[in-house]
């Protein structure tokens, strides 16, 4: 079986070196070339199109930043589409909308071939670890069928239901983080008011039933100024704006999940939109008032 794989990001390149690990032959496309240099090394073939790319591979796997993004790599012209697909299965990693998810496994059918969408969670040491969440929507066949292929970088995965389910998912997903990325950040302003050590507070609030994930790897992280993106900000906004949007056609109201949108929002208006999603401290925390360490 070869796998091709489209987008060759933070988190995409570490899921393919855990295809490799599995000893999956592995197809890699890139908008930027160079990012794949490395990959390429380890064994991987290039292809300049996802057409060409879909055109040698069984399963086609695609990872990019925004549904935009993935509307161009399947319709677009040199796209998945574009190629012979029949037989082929195509599954979207990315965290994109309901609406597309379907209209992709829709077209798949149309033309003899299977979709699943499959966003993940987990950020960059969940791709690295091979520990990532996967929530799928599709058929149970098709799960099925690239499930071991889940195994070789995700460690919980599930089929929620038809075309579209995997994604209402991550919005869920994405909603609890919200909640647990303003509820870190609110901590550690209170508490650095307050004169507290930050890491015991950390290490303290880790141990009862405040702990989550969030707090445990992004603080430490917080505390050494570390605001590299194992998630980007402006993927955040995204995807808070995707969970808001279809809020509204549920005709629900989510007002925690609104503010921390408006959060993330002027965080990337002060041009940390390429920071990771820890840097929401730096709307209290400026250069002259930074973290206390020991």
């Amino acid at each position: 079986m070869k796998i091709g794989f489209i987008g060759t990001g933070v988190m995409g390149a570490s899921i393919i070196k855990n295809l490799f690990k599995k000893q999956y032959e592995v197809n890699v496309y890139n908008r930027t070339k160079s990012r794949t240099d490395e990959l390429v090394e380890l064994g991987a073939t290039w292809y300049d199109t996802p057409k060409k790319l879909t055109e040698a591979s069984d399963v086609i796997f695609t990872m990019v930043g925004f549904p935009q993004d993935v509307e161009e790599v399947y319709y677009g012209e040199e796209g998945i589409y574009e190629a012979q697909v029949k037989g082929k299965t195509l599954v979207d990693l990315t965290t994109s909308t309901p609406t597309l998810a379907v209209k992709i496994a829709e077209t798949a059918k149309e033309k003899g071939a299977e979709a699943l969408d499959a966003p993940v969670s987990g950020g960059d040491l969940g791709a690295k670890n091979g520990t990532l969440t996967i929530m799928v929507g599709g058929e149970e066949e098709t799960y099925q069928k690239v499930r071991p292929i889940f195994e070789s970088f995700g460690k919980t995965f599930m089929l929620h239901g038809p075309a579209g389910k995997g994604q209402h998912t991550k919005m869920a997903n994405q909603i609890m983080i919200a909640g647990t990325m303003t509820g870190l950040t609110e901590m550690l302003v209170y508490a650095q008011a307050a004169d507290l050590d930050l890491p015991k507070v950390i290490e303290t609030l880790g141990g009862g039933s405040a702990s989550n994930w969030s707090m445990l790897n992004y603080g430490p992280r917080i505390l050494k100024e570390d605001y590299t993106a194992g998630f980007f900000v402006k993927h955040f906004i995204k995807d808070l704006k995707i969970a808001l949007d279809e809020a509204e056609k549920l005709a629900i109201q989510l007002p925690a999940t609104d503010l921390a949108k408006t959060l993330y929002s002027r965080l990337a208006e002060n041009g940390y939109e390429n920071d990771g999603t820890q840097a929401l401290i730096k709307l209290w925390w400026d250069q002259e008032k930074k973290p206390q360490k020991n």
